[in-house]
């Protein structure tokens, strides 16, 4: 191997790891924390996602989240009243209280021990 060889395979893996690092960070950004804009923040979803929460409406947050998230699949019309809780504490400063119900509803927990969904892992 020469040495422009070895130049231009570090650069690469650098600009790689550069990448993955930026997308790595965007993806990760929200993990219910409300100061924190998600991947698919707009002023009108924002707007039409906090009217949901005040009004304990499921049905339009379900139709704003489209399905995406694991959170789609834990939180669902029965639970959806205790959500809109935490995230109404959460808006108040009230992150322990919301962290509470977000581990009873099994989210949040970030070591795959939420109810047995997501991050591929079964419950045992």
């Amino acid at each position: 191997m020469t040495k422009q060889s070895i130049i231009l395979r570090l650069g690469a893996l650098v600009v790689g790891t550069g990448i993955l690092a930026i997308t790595a960070s965007s993806t990760l950004a929200y993990r219910g924390d409300p100061n924190v804009k998600g991947p698919n923040y707009t002023a009108e979803r924002h707007t039409a996602m906090l009217k949901a929460f005040e009004n304990k409406d499921f049905n339009a947050w379900s139709n704003l989240m489209q399905g995406k998230g694991r959170v789609t699949q834990v939180v669902n019309k029965d639970n959806f009243a205790k959500f809109a809780e935490a995230h109404e504490l959460s808006l108040n400063g009230k992150t322990d209280e919301a962290q509470k119900i977000r581990a009873e509803l099994g989210l949040g927990l970030q070591n795959g021990a939420g109810k047995g969904q997501g991050m591929g892992r079964f419950a045992r």
